[in-house]
């Protein structure tokens, strides 16, 4: 078993990176970490250490999913699931479904605007 600390980042194929980036920046907050290059940004969100990695699509790139079911953002506790869903869709993203885990535990899953499914 190789020990580790956790994932560093996940890397997400876009089509329009800094069309993608205003759409992290405006809906989650995330900031710019670096540039690597011009078609690759490594994002993360203020005080944690999670990181996305945007990358510009190349000709014949796949594009949302790839083996990619979902990935999550735990919302702080003072933010509605509603109001975390009102501010995907203002930024163009997408509504998928709402549902519970488990009594007292619910969820929703959106869609950012390469149609890659977030947990909220």
């Amino acid at each position: 078993m190789i020990k580790t600390q956790g994932l560093t980042h996940i890397q997400l194929t876009v089509r329009d990176v800094n069309r993608s980036l205003k759409f992290y920046q405006g809906v989650f907050g995330m900031e710019v970490q670096y540039w690597h290059g011009s078609k690759m940004v490594f994002l993360r969100t203020p005080g944690a250490k999670d990181t996305i990695t945007l990358a510009q699509a190349g000709k014949g790139s796949a594009i949302a999913g790839g083996g990619v079911v979902h990935f999550g953002f735990r919302r702080a506790e003072s933010q509605s699931l509603d109001e975390a869903i009102r501010a995907v869709v203002a930024a163009g993203g997408k509504f998928i479904e709402r549902g519970e885990h488990a009594p007292g535990r619910p969820y929703a899953y959106v869609a950012d605007l390469d149609g890659y499914t977030i947990e909220l």
